[in-house]
């Protein structure tokens, strides 16, 4: 495990739980990417995925989301 200091952000986020499958990342950033042109917000880096459950953790509690950096579109 490596732990690193990444500096403050602001970032739009979509939570979901279940198992991790491309399908499923690539539908829940659609929604943020849709989520975030509506709210008029500037994507500032690449999406990130999270998964923060082991994998013996039942698939309906398993917390999971994806994240993308954004500013205000001034």
């Amino acid at each position: 495990m490596v732990i690193r200091e990444i500096p403050a952000h602001t970032a739009a986020v979509i939570r979901y739980s279940g198992t991790w499958s491309q399908s499923w990342y690539e539908e829940k950033k659609t929604l943020l990417e849709d989520f975030i042109a509506a709210e008029k917000l500037v994507p500032t880096g690449e999406p990130v995925f999270a998964r923060y459950d082991p994998p013996f953790q039942l698939w309906f509690l398993r917390r999971n989301e994806v994240i993308i950096p954004v500013s205000k579109n001034d």
